[in-house]
């Protein structure tokens, strides 16, 4: 899952949408121990979803809709964008507030902690809100848009990412039913997956 999904998962509290956005940018058992509790929690959280949509079964057969081309390697990042885009196209099914009131939730937890974001997330940041990357997803044109973005910033390899938007494009009636098919039982999850952060913490 990308970031609208992590921080929608995680919409009980601030601190809890804090830390899994930080879960893209806090690495290890020694970084992970410089935030309190109720963050770090969050932190190890994300690292389990990743692990459980990772392992679901519709989303191993949607990575293996990249094998052909042989962009199995790189079918993870576009599917995390992709179903960042599936949850904001049909927002209101999962929700009862609009995409934007969410959103400007998030931008404004990460400007009200900006002192204590890792560096890259620093920076990162007030390009977020002040381009609506979560908002945007909204919109098919910006899943190519963020994957084209991300492989820029790939230190190699970047032409192969955008190689998947193609074998995305021809499959999306088939990923959309991946998506339909794990994310309510990861929405399920979820609240499992909260327990016992320092077990999980590496």
């Amino acid at each position: 899952m990308n970031y609208l999904a992590h921080a929608w998962l995680a919409r009980h509290s601030d601190e809890a949408i804090l830390g899994a956005i930080l879960g893209d940018f806090v690495f290890g058992q020694s970084t992970l121990q410089d935030w309190p509790m109720s963050i770090r929690s969050e932190i190890v959280r994300h690292r389990r979803i990743d692990r459980y949509t990772d392992d679901q079964p519709a989303v191993v057969a949607a990575r293996g809709l990249f094998d052909a081309a042989g962009l199995r390697r790189y079918a993870g990042i576009v599917l995390d964008v992709y179903f960042d885009h599936c949850l904001a196209r049909d927002w209101l099914r999962w929700n009862d507030v609009s995409l934007t009131t969410f959103t400007s939730r998030v931008y404004r937890v990460l400007h009200d902690h900006r002192g204590q974001l890792p560096p890259r997330l620093q920076a990162i940041a007030p390009r977020m809100a002040a381009h609506d990357w979560l908002g945007s997803y909204r919109q098919r044109k910006n899943v190519d848009a963020a994957v084209r973005g991300i492989a820029t910033r790939l230190s190699r390899n970047g032409e192969r990412l955008i190689a998947c938007l193609d074998v995305l494009r021809a499959n999306e009636t088939a990923v959309d039913a991946a998506f339909e098919a794990f994310f309510p039982d990861l929405i399920a999850a979820a609240e499992r997956l909260r327990i016992d952060p320092q077990a999980d913490a590496a």
